[in-house]
């Protein structure tokens, strides 16, 4: 911190004196701070003095946690966050240093630094802190004892110090030199001259070193030689402070002017990929000290010197509504600092006091603080209790006198025996797998521990309970955790098991019996797919997203409406949502949201998947929104407009989700506040009061959506920060009503059990009396529960338990803009009448549509599900019936299950997450017609994307107008692949391969070739698709792809992306053409494309016998067409071409079909004739060609 141009009044602070250890009263102590402190008669009284009582802190919000007093009266210098445990150090104009252990400032330890100079920069490293004072350099242990103290030159003025690595220092000041210092021999190894003398500040980042120098200069400097590369003249006067975030520097300083130095309200930005500043950012404070705190954004805290503190983003404009004041007991603020975990500021201020500032009431000032060592209590005065009756207690604990009799606990060797250590049980799982060879048993790794790693102890079960989705250490000695056992089997995590064949003999029919389509889970962040199949089986949704098609690259909204078509046309088969969730992974805000999950952290189940899955759901909704707003229809998909649900303005999503509301402040002061705003879900808020008093679901959710609360808000009245009270009115209400549980503690947990039993006890006493819970009542006797007075019919008790949701609310606005909200069964119908006659006044009757459960196995990291309740529409397109049922969904196994297992919630294994309610003849009021927004524009010719490309590297002709494909036309096809992700495979016990995870692939070229007319042969599409993300092998020999064909600066080829041709090849199907390739299951798997089965015909399947080997297209083509393919890598247009040719020869072997015995005996010839050759194509001067082989001849004949 560079002081030379702050208040003249610092002058008055001189550095007092100090003992060793005692701090001495400053003279110009605020007489203010001795109200009811008692003082020592030597001094101050070493324990810190509070200022006030913690307040009440928002999350999310900055707010003071505690103030605590240093050193009375002598100003503090330099605050600094420990960096490895959970403490904050202060130093003092008087050289002494003081630590504070965790949010509640607890003094750890207080000690002289240095008698006579201030310290001016504190450093934290793993075995001590560095002090830094005017010419002295000083390592200590966090408990006071002096590691090294190296004296510097006396004509030296230090400023700052800068940890380059583990054990490199750099340390800069007035001079016109920075010293490198190593810190494991405490030499001096390196001196820098410096153009510009006076370097205050040093940052660094892994392209730069910055020193801010007093002059108001900023110098970028190599990492290696440092040497000047760059340097900014950011103020005229002198340079107060600058951070470091990114791509941005941002600097704040003071400006000369006629009168002298004054602050400069405006800070300078520097964006460091151009070397150029950027528009200054205006704020309304006099900064002082500047920081990055990045969290979801890089915005900067600006502190002045006075208490001011303002948050803005870089790039954008300063609000002042968000500036709050620190108020210090001193008159100035001294010093600033953020801890790394970005949830702690500290500021310490001119009379001694330091303030805590969080966004938490319990906040971490690290991400990961080791356990901080403290002093071990003496034993000696105050002994414990001993309880005999642990075995495992130390008798050590009470101190005895040295003595040679023999102790009571010196047993002879007669009266001991030898106990060994009884060995853990072998887990189930490997009992239950494992194939005994002779006297020895082979069994698969389950991964329940680490190798050849046995805990000492079986271990106990945690009494906390933190986090839904953690998962135990040690899951040895499974028959003492009997929750493992209560996960039923359709609701564990389901895995596809991979084979040579791939998936091609993996029995999807065995986990989905239904016409439904299913969803993969081996794609990275397929954690969403429950949330899919909700979004889906929303009839409106599900429509309005299909007629979407606008031109982004990356729309979610588009990618979604794809992946909908593809479960349309799917009958019970599996599909993928590989393309949505590549856009998905490039959409910067939900990498900002921590929605993209590292594949080690969705295997191992390290993910909250409730938080997540509740902040996808949020993500999400909010992302069609703004898609679904963009109304500009795109040139290159004409007709492709607005869908017939738009209207100017706002987006069907807002109509279908989006809640209209009233946020009214009301000041003590009396000033009133209303604004407008909307919502599309809402989060369910608890009651504090946990009694086990009966609370409806309605009750919580009417205190959810009309939130009451009070908070620190800006009055325009009163001009400042006032405790006002936060009301929440409802205007409109939706169509759709989302809600996201938050169960993610204990707390609210307890509160859905407890809540869940007394629904239970209520329900048995209306039956007349208490029953036994495991009594089964016959459905005659629960006939007269479905009386009016409103309960559920239930054909066993089982169905009553667990449970505190209700299937229907009925929500009423009332005329002074209130809501009423209560539990609607269909009882209740007959008293009130139909919903449909009652929304007319105002009523709406919300039916529930799906449940989203996070599912707890410790054996599997737990799992994501869903119930959804499938509509008569759905039904009536795939199985022909109209009938509604519910589902559950767990990725590609779907199985009908009762209504009441949906709202049924074990809170053991069984936690709720999200809620989807529905009005009542919702579809009634939408058009669910689907026009199909792709036209045939899109196969005319368009640009590339390359820059190189020049016509006379195009290998294809596009379609021309009286080309365009018609129903049944021929379309050779081929595409080559590059590999995003290797497959992860495992070595068994007995030898075989067992493929864990497949390896990602990724389309890079396709092929289209025309199958008729004068032109046949000849490509209309030959696309390379561009791609953002990496490619860890090109897969050259096989694909001909090579580097730098997929890359826009320097690729030669006929470059677009993905959603381009995606859109030709949907064409295509949907105009009905007929595909003809060879192993286009796996072509249209990787392109994420369903192709009806009827329109492709693949040579690979033609030219095949069952039970026998699948034959290569190249073996096939020297074969039959005595063509050589394929010689040193693979050409897609070749490939296509060469399939149409091998179907004309199918065609013309068979008779087109009519002939299927004599087909049969060719196939037979070439089964032998592959068998002889081994499969292997003969090089040019080895065997002639089979056309004169007797095998060929005798086919021709027949």
């Amino acid at each position: 911190m560079n002081f030379e141009g702050l208040d003249p009044g610092l002058a008055e602070y001189a550095p007092a004196m100090h003992s060793a250890l005692d701090p001495v009263l400053d003279a110009h102590l605020n007489p203010s701070l001795l109200q009811n402190v008692e003082l020592d008669p030597e001094g101050v009284a070493l324990e810190a003095l509070p200022v006030q009582e913690s307040v009440h802190i928002m999350e999310g919000v900055y707010s003071e946690l505690h103030s605590v007093v240093a050193e009375v009266g002598v100003p503090v210098s330099v605050s600094h966050f420990d960096l490895h445990e959970e403490m904050l150090w202060v130093g003092s104009h008087g050289g002494h240093a003081t630590s504070f252990f965790g949010p509640a400032l607890e003094r750890y330890s207080s000690f002289q630094v240095n008698g006579s100079d201030d310290i001016r920069q504190i450093q934290s490293l793993e075995n001590g802190i560095l002090f830094l004072t005017k010419n002295n350099l000083k390592y200590m242990a966090r408990g006071g004892l002096i590691i090294f103290d190296y004296l510097l030159d006396e004509s030296e003025d230090m400023h700052s110090l800068l940890l380059t690595d583990n054990s490199t220092l750099l340390v800069g000041g007035l001079q016109n030199h920075i010293l490198e210092i190593d810190l494991n021999t405490v030499q001096e190894t390196q001196k820098y001259a410096v153009e510009t003398p006076g370097v205050t500040i040093m940052r660094q980042t892994n392209r730069f070193f910055f020193c801010g120098h007093t002059s108001g200069k900023v110098s970028l400097r190599d990492l290696r030689s440092f040497k000047v590369e760059h340097e900014f003249d950011a103020f005229s006067g002198s340079l107060s402070d600058f951070d470091v975030h990114g791509n941005l520097l941002a600097a704040c300083g003071f400006s000369s002017r006629l009168t002298g130095l004054a602050c400069d309200r405006f800070l300078k930005v520097y964006d460091l990929r151009m070397m150029r500043a950027i528009t200054p950012l205006q704020v309304h404070v006099d900064p002082a000290f500047l920081r990055f705190i990045p969290t979801y954004t890089s915005r900067l805290a600006i502190i002045s010197q006075s208490g001011q503190c303002q948050f803005c983003e870089p790039t954008g404009l300063a609000n002042p509504a968000d500036i709050f004041h620190v108020n210090p007991v001193g008159p100035l603020l001294m010093t600033f600092d953020v801890s790394a975990s970005k949830q702690a500021l500290a500021f310490g201020d001119s009379e001694g006091c330091v303030h805590l500032w969080t966004d938490s009431p319990e906040p971490s000032f690290n991400p990961y603080s080791r356990e901080t060592e403290f002093a071990l209590p003496c034993l000696v005065d105050s002994l414990p209790p001993l309880d005999w009756s642990q075995d495992l207690l130390p008798l050590s604990l009470i101190p005895v006198p040295l003595t040679t009799d023999t102790l009571l606990s010196d047993w002879p060797a007669a009266n001991s025996a030898p106990a060994p250590r009884r060995a853990p049980p072998v887990d189930a799982e490997i009992l239950r797998t494992m194939k005994k060879v002779g006297f020895i048993g082979y069994a698969p790794n389950p991964r329940t521990r680490l190798r050849n790693q046995i805990p000492y102890r079986l271990k106990e079960s945690d009494s906390e309970f933190d986090s839904f989705s953690q998962v135990t250490e040690s899951p040895i000695g499974r028959e003492e955790e009997l929750h493992l056992h209560m996960v039923s089997k359709k609701y564990r995590k389901v895995t596809i098991k991979y084979s040579k064949l791939g998936l091609e003999d993996f029995d999807f029919k065995h986990y989905n019996k239904t016409l439904f389509a299913g969803l993969e889970p081996h794609i990275p962040n397929a954690y969403c797919n429950c949330m899919i199949q909700v979004l889906y089986f929303l009839e409106p949704v599900r429509c309005l997203i299909q007629n979407h098609l606008c031109q982004k690259e990356f729309c979610l909204a588009c990618e979604l409406g794809f992946l909908f078509h593809m479960l349309d046309l799917s009958r019970g088969d599996p599909c993928q949502g590989s393309n949505f969730l590549r856009a998905f992974r490039t959409i910067p805000e939900a990498s900002a949201l921590g929605l993209i999950l590292a594949d080690s952290d969705e295997a191992s189940g390290k993910g909250n998947l409730a938080r997540l899955i509740q902040r996808w759901n949020r993500f999400i909704l909010t992302q069609l929104h703004q898609d679904m707003q963009e109304l500009e229809v795109p040139q290159a998909y004409r007709g492709a407009g607005g869908s017939s649900f738009c209207s100017s303005g706002d987006s069907v999503i807002g109509q279908l989700f989006s809640c209209e509301m009233e946020n009214c402040s009301l000041c003590r002061c009396g000033s009133e506040t209303v604004r407008a705003s909307s919502t599309l879900l809402f989060t369910l808020s608890y009651p504090e009061d946990k009694t086990g008093k009966n609370c409806d679901f309605a009750q919580v959710l009417k205190r959810s959506i009309c939130l009451e609360q009070n908070t620190q808000a800006w009055c325009d009245n009163c001009e400042k920060y006032q405790p006002t009270i936060q009301t929440r009115n409802i205007r409109h209400l939706p169509d759709i009503l989302v809600i996201n549980c938050e169960v993610n503690s204990l707390k609210e947990a307890d509160f859905w059990r407890m809540q869940a039993e007394v629904a239970f006890k209520m329900a048995i006493k209306k039956h007349g009396g208490e029953i036994s819970k495991n009594k089964e009542f016959a459905l005659a006797d629960w006939k007269e529960l479905g009386s009016p007075e409103g309960v559920v019919m239930c054909s066993s008790i089982e169905e009553l338990k667990n449970v505190w949701l209700p299937f229907s609310i009925r929500m009423k606005m009332t005329k002074n803009k209130g809501l009423d909200v209560c539990n609607w069964t269909d009882g209740d119908e007959i008293q009130w009448g139909p919903a449909r006659a009652e929304e007319e006044h105002g009523v709406f009757v919300y039916d529930l549509m799906a449940t989203v459960v996070h599912i707890l196995d410790s054996r599997t990291g737990g799992s994501l599900v869903a119930h959804i309740k499938v509509g008569e529409t759905y039904h009536q397109r795939k199985e022909g019936v109209t009938h509604q049922q519910w589902y559950l969904f767990n990725d590609f196994l779907i199985e009908p299950i009762d209504k009441h297992e949906a709202v049924q919630f074990d809170m053991n294994w069984k936690v709720p997450a999200i809620l989807y309610y529905v009005k009542r003849n919702l579809n009634s009021k939408y058009n669910l017609n689907i026009k199909n927004p792709i036209e045939a524009s899109v196969l005319l010719a368009e640009a590339s994307l390359a820059r190189k490309q020049r016509k006379t590297h195009t290998t294809f002709i596009p379609l021309m107008l009286n080309e365009m494909p018609q129903v049944g036309d021929l379309v050779g096809l081929d595409a080559e692949f590059v590999t995003l992700n290797e497959e992860e495979a495992e070595l068994r016990s007995d030898g075989t391969k067992s493929t864990i995870k497949p390896s990602q692939m990724s389309v890079a070229r396709i092929t289209c070739v025309r199958g008729q007319g004068p032109n046949e042969g000849i490509p209309f599409i030959d696309d390379y698709i561009s791609t953002q993300e990496q490619v860890v092998d090109y897969l050259t020999q096989y694909s001909g792809i090579k580097p730098g064909d997929l890359d826009a600066k320097i690729s030669s080829k006929h470059l677009t992306t993905l959603k381009s041709t995606y859109l030709k090849l949907r064409f295509l199907i949907d105009i009905g053409v007929k595909f003809v390739g060879h192993g286009l299951q796996k072509d249209f798997r990787v392109i994420n494309l369903m192709v009806p089965k009827d329109q492709v015909l693949d040579t690979v399947y033609l030219f095949h016998m069952p039970r026998k080997r699948m034959i290569s297209l190249r073996f096939l083509a020297w074969y039959f067409l005595d063509l050589k393919i394929q010689g040193e890598t693979h050409d897609s247009i070749e490939d296509a071409r060469t399939a149409l040719q091998l179907y004309r020869k199918y065609l013309e072997l068979s008779k087109n079909g009519t002939e299927p015995e004599s087909f049969h005996k060719v196939l037979k010839g070439l089964y032998e004739k592959g068998r002889k050759m081994d499969w292997k194509v003969p090089e040019p001067e080895g065997q002639t060609s089979p056309k004169n082989a007797a095998v060929f001849s005798s086919v021709l004949a027949l």
